[in-house]
């Protein structure tokens, strides 16, 4: 018997360009608004030349995988250069939950969906999405001047008619291409932790192994990100700075909050704040990262600023256990709890190694006038944050094979579908 009904059938036929118009604008609508209100936030809507639209897009861009070059010129007798490589993940996650639920939607009453027909669906998606992300990548570009100050490079330029320009502009091939597989990977993602999505028949036998453990990452990023935007509120509320504190939140507050989910693992990162250049971070962080040479972010570091940073590894523990717990209660008892260990270790490795990839930030700029400046001074600066990769992902798994354990054991005396035999364990 056919686990697909005519009905179900008919539903699917009706996947149609108008649901995909809806998911897709719907989706650059959302990272629209949160990025204009963080940039709004920030003091970006007060730039020259009504740039700040296309600031905006600019940032859409980068939030789904685009590239955005920064250009900058100043005369035959002066220099500069710029570069900027960070992605604002909080319009980032808001524009894969939106297409995430979007994509979903029209599946919610099937059990089991053909290839062919997830493949048509998801078609119709990318076709909008590349008409949107080429629609985004011409119209972010824009440039700057930049006032050279009061000094004696300020005096150089007056005399020299200098007039420093920085600007940007948008990859269209690499953002096309990024853009493009940011989708497939939010698609598929969001096939993967959905309990209810249907899966074509031949992928049904993955579904016990795969999904709670993919289903507890998400989960496990999104309370972090819950928990981080209420402590920065209750700051906000309690010691002022509403508008940076909005601007964090609306652009970056995923950089930050999933940064101290690999700290409190006892990652490493490396980075270095150097110049006018600051991380929309906790004090704690920038004053270890403002140093002469390449520091070192990790637990022991930061503890030697402030004692507190240890409750990040509490914190850890208690959601990771969390979760897993929840993993093992909704798997099917048969499921032993070795297994149950290797799934969450697999997964979380997978999410430390997302996280380390998605979160580095690198920034610079320089100007030098007669060769005064050196690219650098006042009017330039740099800052980095790297991550010591494969470290992270080992104790990321390390973790997740000891929560995993932990949270069968805690879930074997419920009542679960399946049985199972003497040797659970």
């Amino acid at each position: 018997m056919s686990p697909r009904s005519p009905v179900d059938q008919a539903v699917v036929a009706r996947h149609g360009w108008t649901q995909a118009v809806a998911t897709v604008l719907g989706a650059m609508v959302a990272m629209g608004v949160v990025a204009g209100l963080g940039l709004w936030a920030a003091g970006a809507a007060d730039l020259p030349d009504h740039a700040f639209p296309r600031v905006v897009t600019a940032t859409v861009v980068t939030a789904v995988g685009g590239t955005v070059k920064l250009s900058g010129g100043a005369g035959g007798l002066a220099d500069s250069k710029a570069g900027l490589t960070v992605i604002p993940l909080s319009v980032t996650l808001t524009g894969a939950l939106v297409l995430g639920a979007g994509f979903l939607r029209p599946l919610r009453h099937r059990a089991v969906a053909g290839g062919r027909e997830l493949a048509g669906w998801a078609a119709r998606i990318a076709v909008l999405w590349l008409l949107a992300l080429l629609a985004t990548a011409y119209a972010a570009r824009q440039k700057f001047k930049l006032p050279l100050g009061n000094d004696t490079l300020g005096d150089l330029g007056d005399l020299f008619g200098v007039s420093p320009e920085v600007g940007f502009t948008t990859d269209v091939p690499q953002t096309v291409l990024f853009g493009l597989l940011w989708l497939a990977g939010v698609l598929v993602l969001a096939l993967l932790v959905s309990r209810r999505a249907p899966l074509p028949g031949r992928l049904l036998r993955f579904q016990e192994s795969v999904r709670p453990a993919a289903h507890a990452m998400v989960v496990l990023l999104l309370a972090y990100v819950v928990l981080g935007g209420v402590i920065a509120l209750a700051v906000a509320v309690t010691r002022g700075h509403a508008p940076e504190t909005l601007a964090v939140i609306l652009l970056g507050l995923p950089n930050l909050v999933w940064l101290a989910l690999t700290i409190g693992l006892g990652a490493t990162w490396n980075g270095r704040v150097e110049g006018p250049f600051g991380l929309p971070m906790p004090h704690v962080l920038d004053e270890v990262l403002r140093s002469k040479d390449t520091a070192t972010l990790n637990l022991h570091t930061l503890a030697e600023h402030d004692g507190r940073v240890w409750w990040l590894v509490a914190v850890d523990a208690v959601l990771l256990l969390s979760v897993a717990f929840l993993t093992a209660a909704r798997s099917p008892a048969r499921v032993r709890a070795w297994q149950h260990a290797v799934h969450l270790a697999v997964a979380l490795a997978l999410t430390v190694l997302m996280i380390c990839l998605v979160g580095r930030v690198s920034a610079h700029y320089g100007l030098s006038v007669l060769g005064i400046g050196d690219l650098g001074g006042d009017l330039g600066g740099q800052l980095f944050l790297e991550p010591e990769l494969w470290a992270a992902v080992g104790l990321g798994a390390l973790w997740g094979l000891v929560a995993g354990f932990l949270g069968a054991l805690l879930a074997r005396p419920l009542r679960r579908k399946g049985e199972v035999g003497r040797t659970a364990v």
